[in-house]
């Protein structure tokens, strides 16, 4: 048997490893042709963008290929009309992963890239789109790119988490730090119940830093730094604002009236203290006579006043048709206050028992946390 020293034998495994990487960088080869062909949609296509819908538009392209017969990896990219693609406004990789020669957007995704894009809500733009073909770190944008243009909807394409009014008009002052949140009552829509007075006001998505800003219009929520004054004299609001079709309505709540349903009739009329809250202290309260026995029932009318000057009693009251009398270990949703249909004697509170004959302070909260009420007996 042949004997190698340690020096030989090191030298042929050194020679092993250099001409195995050659073979590997023979057999590596990132050679691709880049997309010469788009499928759909058709160049200049026209859309009317219906987020609701769940619609979708497909983009589709011939495929591109590699020298080595291996996959081609696609992203496509979209840009403002005019962009040359350096800096696109959104890009993302195609379906499976990259390995698809098409991608499905939906119209609330082509609405979201709109607004990147700088397309205005309730207005017709385009947007250049283009395939990128790449494997490994060789990317080959395509040719030629294609324009989509796309109608938006009303609303916002992006609707924020929270929100918050601030500025010199409002209850909260100029101070972000103490900006006032609206409650969210439903997606997209949210509420608040204010003083509003001549003066800057402007809305917001956070208290710190940068936050995204929006403001009133007349009926209109726009978005951008341009804080307005709605409100032309001081007065109470129920500021409703939707996302999903932009639009803002301010409500005056002229007043809020305890209504006694025995008597079938507002009894005293809370003012109004900030924040959301109307209060009454030390009203006398006595349960009304009747040959069966003592009726306690109660609920609320909020005198409002709609954008067209047009007057509105609407009853506030309890989510439970009829109601037993509270006691101190009642449970805090009990006073929880929701519109109720007109009706004398239905969706009613009823007083606990130790308020018959006595004073009481009552407390409407119209706040994030929670729309309730309060008696306390003195």
């Amino acid at each position: 048997m042949k004997k190698y020293s340690h020096p030989l034998l090191l030298l042929l495994l050194l020679v092993s490893l250099f001409t195995g990487c050659n073979d590997d960088d023979k057999e590596l080869d990132d050679t691709i042709t880049p997309v010469e062909n788009y499928i759909s949609p058709a160049d200049n296509a026209a859309v009317k963008l219906d987020p609701p819908s769940n619609a979708a538009v497909t983009f589709e392209w011939g495929q591109a290929r590699a020298a080595d017969g291996t996959v081609v990896l696609y992203e496509v990219l979209f840009d403002k009309e005019g962009g040359d693609f350096s800096a696109p406004v959104y890009s993302t990789v195609s379906g499976t992963n990259g390995l698809d020669t098409k991608l499905v957007l939906s119209h609330g995704d082509l609405n979201k890239i709109a607004n990147l894009a700088g397309i205005p809500s309730q207005a017709q733009g385009k947007l250049k789109w283009m395939v990128n073909a790449s494997k490994g770190l060789n990317v080959l944008g395509a040719a030629t790119a294609r324009t989509i243009q796309v109608e938006r909807p009303a609303g916002f394409s992006v609707i924020p988490g929270n929100l918050y009014l601030t500025g010199a008009g409002t209850e909260a002052g100029t101070t972000l730090g103490q900006a006032m949140p609206f409650k969210r009552v439903s997606s997209g829509v949210f509420e608040l119940y204010t003083r509003l007075s001549p003066g800057d006001v402007k809305i917001v998505d956070q208290t710190t830093g940068t936050p995204t800003a929006y403001y009133i219009n007349g009926n209109k929520l726009l978005q951008g730094d341009n804080a307005t004054s709605p409100a032309t004299a001081p007065a109470v609001y129920r500021v409703t604002l939707d996302f999903n079709n932009g639009s803002a309505i301010l409500t005056e709540i002229q007043s809020v009236g305890l209504w006694v349903s025995a008597q079938n009739k507002v009894t005293v009329t809370l003012p109004y203290i900030g924040q959301g809250m109307w209060k009454i202290e030390n009203t006398p309260i006595e349960f009304f006579q009747f040959s069966w026995g003592r009726d306690e029932r109660y609920k609320f009318i909020f005198s409002e006043k709609d954008m067209a000057g047009a007057t509105t009693a609407r009853q506030y009251g309890s989510t439970n048709t009829d109601n037993v009398a509270p006691t101190a270990t009642t449970a805090a949703a009990y006073y929880t206050l929701i519109p109720v249909a007109e009706d004398q004697w239905n969706n009613t509170y009823k007083f606990m028992a130790a308020a018959d004959r006595k004073n009481v302070d009552i407390t409407v909260m119209m706040q994030p946390a929670a729309y309730t009420h309060q008696v306390t007996v003195r």
